[in-house]
């Protein structure tokens, strides 16, 4: 399982997929959850989908009779539920500053 450096957006996109690890989530869907604009988490779900922590599929609807863009849905797979749970884990272990409370 490739590393990839932790940010707090990405620490934050982790714990709103493991939530709810079985539930296949949109990106706007995702942001919201996570507290982050909409430009923000696409790239995050790109690279922890090439990373392999994330699977996804285009919606199946007709997007004319919807009268919205086709949402693309991101589930994390096994792997990436263990990486998620590893770095949250590991977030949590290291408190910054002196009262001991996380960063974000």
């Amino acid at each position: 399982m490739p590393s990839m450096r932790m940010t707090t957006p990405r620490l934050l996109v982790l714990q709103a997929l493991i939530d709810d690890p079985g539930r296949e989530r949109y990106g706007l869907d995702l942001a919201g959850e996570a507290g982050l604009e909409p430009g923000t988490i696409y790239p995050i779900l790109v690279a922890f989908e090439n990373a392999g922590w994330l699977s996804s599929r285009p919606e199946d609807i007709d997007v004319h009779a919807e009268g919205r863009p086709r949402r693309r849905y991101y589930k994390l797979t096994p792997a990436g539920d263990t990486a998620a749970r590893a770095a949250l884990a590991k977030r949590r272990r290291a408190p910054r500053g002196a009262t001991g409370e996380l960063a974000w």
